[in-house]
């Protein structure tokens, strides 16, 4: 389940995921990217994973057409926050991947420290 979370950053596209994420998931938080980058020109994102089952494929397909034909340029940061270490090496690795984007990994403790980090900009 998708919940859109408000962190109170005009820019930020903040979620939080526990259990599968569904195209539907994917298409709520890519248009509300694409309406935060129509009016700031940047986005940041805020992601908290309570619990990952998963990612629908077509899901992942969404995001990926995302990312290269319209957004990968209008993403600033990401801040992650989980609790299991292997999400944070995706993190790391995403973090090399996507170099003009800043990926931060956060304990579900440090959130407070996530959101700063979204705010300096």
């Amino acid at each position: 389940m998708l919940t859109m979370i408000n962190l109170d950053i005009e820019n930020a596209v903040a979620f939080s995921i526990d259990g599968k994420v569904t195209e539907d998931d994917m298409k709520r938080i890519l248009l509300d990217a694409q309406a935060k980058t129509e009016l700031h020109g940047k986005a940041v994102i805020f992601e908290q994973i309570d619990n990952f089952d998963g990612i629908e494929f077509s899901a992942l397909l969404e995001e990926v057409r995302y990312l290269f034909h319209a957004g990968i340029s209008h993403v600033a940061k990401v801040a992650v926050v989980a609790d299991k270490k292997w999400i944070e090496k995706i993190v790391k690795v995403e973090d090399k991947l996507f170099r003009k984007i800043d990926i931060k990994f956060f304990l579900p403790e440090e959130k407070d420290q996530a959101i700063t980090f979204l705010k300096q900009q």
